[in-house]
């Protein structure tokens, strides 16, 4: 039975400029090809050039005529992300929407960052956490909506405070569970202190369900040279129509979360199919794990401390 096409409106961006992390590929590319055909000027930061410049030509094929550019950025580096800053700082220009999408699963063994940190809890949630610092002068000039990608992972779960670089015990899924909850509290607590300090952004939360994207497949980055099980069993069941979305229709919560005017701040958008697997997306109940204000707000004081990037407490 052919599967029903799914898909939002995307309204006019016209003098928007957009950032998306990890656009160089899967749901980012396609989110970054999105916002350009809407007429958004895009910046593509991304880690490997070369995967860089294809994705920058595919994004212009699909939208000809579109103000879309590279930057660099490589979020398991604190210094490559205050790099990042400073170049955008310098171009002065407000940024009006930032999807916070880029992220990295299951490595084959524990790595760290360049800054020590458990890869996918210094990628998913610290990186993105000193990006959203270094930048906040622009977001506040264009009032801007951030959006940030999460996972079903952070459904169950919790901060693993007693060991929170899962230095003395490591299990792989607990720790991306842990990066994305942290990172979902860091996201609604962004809300909470913007409405707070008068900071002007709105921010909010997304998750792609499950589909057979890149995140799965063959990342020699993090020493995995072939595809996981895993997402042979998604790209099969994708395929058949069964529960799992697309690699099409993983990037729509996301977009809705950062483009819609009925979007709503500190609200979660994801599939609306069983186990929100996929699906149509729309607005969906908060995790538990992702509840607590005084957790949230514990995440965010951690993170200050871990990065080194401060934020201030009034306008």
């Amino acid at each position: 039975m052919p599967r029903r096409p799914i898909d939002i409106t995307v309204p006019d961006l016209t003098g928007k400029r957009a950032v998306v992390t990890g656009a160089s590929d899967g749901m980012g590319l396609g989110m970054a090809r999105r916002l350009a055909a809407a007429g958004a000027e895009v910046i593509m930061p991304v880690r490997n050039p070369r995967k860089g410049e294809a994705a920058l030509a595919k994004v212009r094929h699909a939208a000809p005529g579109a103000n879309v550019s590279l930057r660099s950025l490589d979020l398991a580096s604190l210094d490559s992300v205050a790099a990042l800053g400073d170049t955008l700082r310098e171009e002065g220009r407000p940024i009006h929407i930032l999807i916070n999408n880029a992220g990295v699963m299951r490595p084959p063994n524990r790595q760290t960052t360049a800054d020590g940190y458990e890869i996918q809890f210094g990628t998913n949630h610290l990186g993105h956490f000193a990006l959203v610092g270094r930048i906040l002068p622009l977001l506040r000039a264009g009032r801007a909506q951030v959006t940030s990608q999460l996972s079903i992972a952070a459904r169950r779960g919790s901060i693993n405070w007693e060991d929170l670089n899962w230095e003395r015990s490591y299990h792989v899924m607990r720790a991306y569970g842990q990066s994305k909850i942290a990172f979902g509290l860091f996201g609604l607590e962004l809300d909470r202190r913007s409405k707070a300090h008068g900071w002007g952004i709105t921010s909010n939360l997304s998750h792609p369900g499950v589909a057979p994207t890149s995140l799965l497949a063959a990342r020699p980055e993090i020493g995995r040279s072939e595809d996981t099980p895993f997402i042979h069993l998604i790209r099969a069941l994708s395929a058949r129509g069964i529960l799992a979305g697309t690699a099409e229709t993983a990037k729509l919560p996301a977009l809705m979360a950062a483009t819609d005017p009925a979007a709503k701040r500190g609200a979660l958008y994801s599939p609306s199919g069983p186990g929100r697997l996929g699906g149509p997306p729309s607005e969906q109940r908060l995790y538990p794990p992702l509840r607590s204000a005084q957790e949230a707000a514990r995440v965010w004081r951690a993170s200050e401390e871990l990065t080194k990037v401060f934020f201030p407490a009034a306008v």
